[in-house]
């Protein structure tokens, strides 16, 4: 299930409501719902290594070596272990992996298995940054990092970003979060610059409207352009 924490973007949203000709409603998949947080929920615990595709694994199974050896995950994170077939293992951290091993075997063919998980590489955590900046890319998550501290690693906005439109998603007990953000309130200081974690996705939105105004202005007479008045809506 997916929820989606908002809590930037209620502001816009009563605008919208008091006729603003914005719409910034929000069209919701069934499996989507709709959360009111005043802010991302941070992960449990500390942060953990995940596993993801094409990843070599050293599996231990205690007792069973015929089970135990290294293995590798295909391009969708996912595992063929004897006996209990194919695995799922895409963004869970090794303990996680091994527990679900150790609860396929058990009963069946083992009484009580003892497995550990541990990756052949440990990649440094990063942070995903996407759509409208300068140099999207992956980011190391080194130190206390911000949405701020992310996008100026990413050598700002890019022409065409969208502001008001900047999501942060986070995985947290296996449900992924989606906070909407507005770049210029946080950075005028009306709200805090919201903390971002080891495997944490930003993206941040389009401007279609400033695109198709570009756009429209290009195709102009030249002489057109000094005295032309243009009303563009967001």
């Amino acid at each position: 299930m997916i929820s989606i924490a908002r809590n930037i973007v209620f502001p816009l949203a009563a605008l919208a409501l008091a006729g603003c000709t914005t719409d910034r409603s929000v069209g919701l998949a069934p499996e989507v719902t709709l959360t009111a947080l005043e802010a991302l929920p941070p992960p449990r615990g500390e942060i953990s290594y995940v596993i993801g595709p094409q990843e070599k694994l050293e599996i231990e199974v205690v007792g069973a070596e015929t089970l135990s050896g290294t293995y590798l995950t295909d391009i969708d994170a996912r595992l063929a272990f004897p006996l209990i077939g194919v695995l799922e293992f895409d963004g869970r951290t090794p303990a996680e992996a091994a527990v679900m091993i150790a609860e396929r075997l058990r009963g069946q063919y083992l009484l009580d298995p003892q497995v550990r998980v541990i990756p052949e590489e440990f990649p440094v955590p990063s942070i995903s940054v996407g759509g409208e900046v300068k140099r999207p890319g992956s980011y190391p998550a080194v130190g206390r990092q911000t949405l701020l501290r992310v996008i100026n690693q990413a050598e700002g906005l890019a022409e065409y970003a969208q502001k008001d439109d900047v999501l942060i998603l986070r995985t947290v007990d296996n449900e992924r979060y989606i906070g909407v953000y507005n770049i210029t309130a946080i950075e005028r200081g009306n709200y805090p610059d919201p903390q971002l974690f080891p495997n944490d996705i930003v993206m941040v939105g389009d401007s279609v409207q400033r695109r198709r105004l570009d756009d429209f202005l290009q195709i102009l007479p030249p002489l057109l352009t000094t005295s032309a008045i243009l009303i563009t809506r967001n």
